[in-house]
């Protein structure tokens, strides 16, 4: 800190803790007895404690007994989908999606986007997750909800070519019209859903809009295998070459899942030059019996980030990226027959530089460092279930749960203290979504939102 810097009370300062840092080959560290200086809703200094107890803040957090770590993003999800938990349970993908959800997405208004969104920002909050990148409906009520709960994310209105240029229009519109806003804590991106929903004229046209307009693009991709060999079948490439073919992979771009990536892709994601990103959320992927897992070895050999995600709460029943670290680490562990690989410092590293990239923030969030966002969490590892700590790393990634954490951060705004909820009040949430719950279940009226035909 300069000399003027030390004149002036910092806003917060968060002492005595152990703060997990990167070094300069990005590998992961930790400092003991560490303090964080907060200002302007940028990290000021990671110093010692006793080199902060002389200078004045307006709001001090002793954190001793806890973990400082850069705040979890959700790099994938579709947060209102909350209100559908646990609605289809124990079907495959097919009739999940024809039989379930889309007949019920049908009777969605922004009300019910809103409350959604409103409950799952409260459960992400709690679980530490300072960051999310939602692909849904209704995006306007979800953009209302993170400026008020005071999270960041990365927000796409979500689209099909079945709605016809329409659809693409209003995803434009609403990435232009809330990009930047929520003082500066909402990017947007352009929402395609798939390539087998949206066919390649409105991918080549999004690719271009996002060239334009210096926007990125959300979709899911290359989900699974099955999907990846119907679109061989149907049309001779894979949903990856139909996204290298139609210009999505010229674009900034965040691919959801990837399971179905095969090794006559990776080629072709390299040559895109490093700027496509996948995000895996291995809890659903299991759910589903779904064969294979996001190919995050190969991706890494490549050259491509691989955020974290929980995709939404109706496939995944949580939006706990804790449990999505732990998971990535064992899923690969078994996909690859090599226990040394992800290890718990990998799997950290995921956690919060890799998905900072994949979310297009990597230059300013995903480590606690001089310069950076003040997105932080701290982590009580006192219980019984994370002692002793022999590896913190492992202690972190295997052990310790989303209940743990004690505060979450984002721009120096404490939005939970002592898991005490500050900006989104729990029951008002869930009880007027319970009383719309009856229509938004309602399934007699035998539309569907689309049609799932991969």
């Amino acid at each position: 800190m300069t000399p003027s810097a030390a004149d002036r009370p910092a806003d917060l300062i968060i002492s005595a803790c152990t703060v997990l840092v990167h070094d300069d080959q990005e590998r992961i560290g930790f400092e003991e007895d560490a303090a964080i200086v907060v200002r302007n809703g940028i990290v000021e200094a990671v110093t010692s404690t006793a080199a902060v107890a002389d200078l004045a803040a307006a709001e001090r957090l002793d954190a001793r007994g806890q973990v400082a770590l850069p705040g979890l993003i959700n790099c994938h999800t579709h947060a209102p989908m909350v209100a559908l938990r646990g609605i289809a349970e124990d079907l495959p993908t097919e009739e999940w999606f024809n039989d379930v959800v889309w007949p019920v997405e049908s009777n969605l208004t922004p009300k019910d986007v809103e409350l959604g969104a409103r409950l799952a920002c409260a459960e992400m909050i709690r679980a530490g997750v300072t960051c999310f990148a939602d692909h849904y409906f209704a995006m306007d009520a979800v953009a209302a909800v993170v400026a008020e709960c005071g999270m960041r994310a990365l927000l796409g209105e979500a689209y099909f070519s079945s709605q016809g240029p329409e659809g693409r229009e209003r995803s434009l519109e609403f990435a232009l019209r809330h990009r930047g806003s929520a003082d500066g804590r909402i990017t947007t991106a352009l929402a395609p859903h798939a390539p087998y929903t949206v066919d390649d004229t409105d991918l080549a046209a999004t690719a271009e809009l996002a060239r334009d307009h210096g926007l990125s693009v959300h979709l899911h991709a290359a989900e699974n295998r099955d999907q990846t060999d119907t679109s061989l079948a149907r049309h001779g490439v894979t949903p990856i070459e139909v996204l290298a073919r139609t210009g999505i992979l010229d674009t900034d771009v965040l691919l959801a899942h990837g399971t179905g990536i095969t090794d006559r892709d990776l080629p072709v994601l390299e040559r895109a030059g490093g700027r496509t990103a996948v995000a895996t959320a291995p809890r659903g992927y299991l759910k589903f019996a779904w064969p294979d897992t996001t190919p995050v070895r190969a991706l890494r050999d490549i050259g491509v980030p691989v955020g974290l995600a929980t995709d939404g709460a109706a496939s995944n029943n949580s939006l706990d990226v804790w449990e999505s670290m732990a998971l990535t680490s064992l899923v690969q562990k078994s996909a690859e027959g090599d226990p040394r690989w992800l290890t718990s410092r990998q799997a950290l590293h995921h956690a919060t530089l890799q998905s900072a990239r994949a979310v297009g923030l990597g230059d300013s969030v995903g480590s606690i460092a001089p310069g950076r966002r003040a997105d932080i969490v701290l982590v009580d590892l006192t219980g019984p279930h994370t002692r002793p700590v022999h590896d913190l790393a492992a202690t972190l990634v295997h052990s310790a749960r989303s209940a743990d954490v004690r505060t979450t951060i984002v721009d120096g705004r404490i939005l939970m203290r002592d898991r005490t909820l500050l900006t989104i009040d729990v029951p008002a949430v869930t009880g007027e979504l319970e009383e719309r719950l009856p229509a938004l279940v309602d399934r007699g009226h035998g539309r569907r939102i689309q049609e799932y035909d991969t």
